[in-house]
């Protein structure tokens, strides 16, 4: 399997449309990333679910799946399902997002994804993020909407049961969709650890990718 490194990653940005939406597509690789590296700091937005249940959630299960890291997590109250009729103010959130961090690597939803408000979102951050690695994470849910992948982060067993076990700790208003339990999130992880030769794995898409594939500088 070919492998690229990022180099040093040390602020991070992640955005969901939805409390979870973070920990179920990217919780692996911030557990792995956070332990790997004590003290990087990631700067997190969820445009949706602030002021309720939700949020107390969010906040438990970030801290959870960052341990060690420098969180910074904001929860808007954008009304979940109706992202698109309120573009103006996702947009403002996440270009107010960008004015405040310069990321060596973004996490958001994917440009493909079905639900209306993750597809939104991840249609807001390249515009914001011109010049990042942006990375987009993949939700697993009933409109059946996962596809081939470009990138993999490789996830050791021990890192994939303990994404499993947060999620079913932290969110337990999700417990109740029949999606949303272990076999799911295990499945998954399983069939992308195949993909790219691994045991367990997340994947993302990647929508551009600029290489430096030996040369001294880009650009010219």
């Amino acid at each position: 399997m070919i492998g690229l490194g990022t180099g040093r990653l040390d602020r991070i940005v992640a955005v969901g449309a939805h409390c979870d939406d973070i920990a179920i597509g990217a919780g692996g690789t911030l557990l792995t990333m956070c332990l790997a590296r004590p003290g990087v700091r990631i700067d997190a937005l969820v445009l949706s679910g602030g002021g309720s249940e939700r949020e107390q959630e969010e906040q438990a299960a970030l801290t959870a799946f960052c341990p060690g890291a420098d969180l910074r997590l904001t929860v808007l109250k954008l009304p979940d399902g109706r992202l698109p009729a309120h573009w103006e103010e996702a947009k403002a959130a996440v270009e107010e997002l960008r004015g405040q961090s310069e990321p060596d690597l973004v996490l958001a939803p994917r440009t493909d994804d079905a639900h209306q408000d993750h597809r939104s979102l991840a249609k807001l951050v390249p515009s914001a993020f011109r010049d990042h690695l942006v990375l987009g994470y993949e939700i697993v849910k009933w409109d059946g909407d996962l596809g081939r992948m470009a990138a993999y982060q490789p996830l050791s067993p021990e890192i994939a049961e303990q994404k499993v076990r947060l999620l079913q700790e932290h969110y337990p208003s999700q417990r109740h969709r029949p999606w949303y339990d272990r076999e799911a999130f295990l499945g998954l992880a399983r069939i992308r650890g195949i993909e790219c030769h691994a045991r367990y794995a997340e994947a993302f898409a990647v929508t551009k990718l600029t290489l430096n594939l030996g040369t001294s500088t880009l650009g010219e």
